[in-house]
């Protein structure tokens, strides 16, 4: 395993004041974002994905392939047609 770098220097408190310099992995998802229904539809996500998003903030993808952030009451509003018939197709 090889070493990551290090910055040198002083804390100022008499110890090594390095700071560990690390490689980020991890890459940002690429998502896309889409105007249209997300304002007009509620859409079928998982509810722990939903109550994830809505507390952090993450997009989740629906059942229809909709990438959005919910922010709103989807009670409000009607169910997503399409996500609607991938959910009876799923139940079978």
């Amino acid at each position: 395993m090889s070493e990551l770098p290090t910055t040198g220097g002083s804390d100022g408190a008499g110890g090594s004041g390095s700071t560990l310099l690390e490689e980020q992995t991890q890459t940002n998802p690429n998502y896309v974002f889409e105007d249209g229904d997300e304002e007009r539809f509620s859409h079928y996500v998982p509810k722990d994905k939903l109550m994830a998003a809505m507390v952090d903030g993450i997009p989740v993808k629906a059942l229809c392939g909709k990438m959005w952030v919910p922010t709103r009451d989807p009670d409000r509003f009607p169910i997503c047609p399409n996500c609607k018939d991938i959910y009876e197709k799923m139940k079978g």
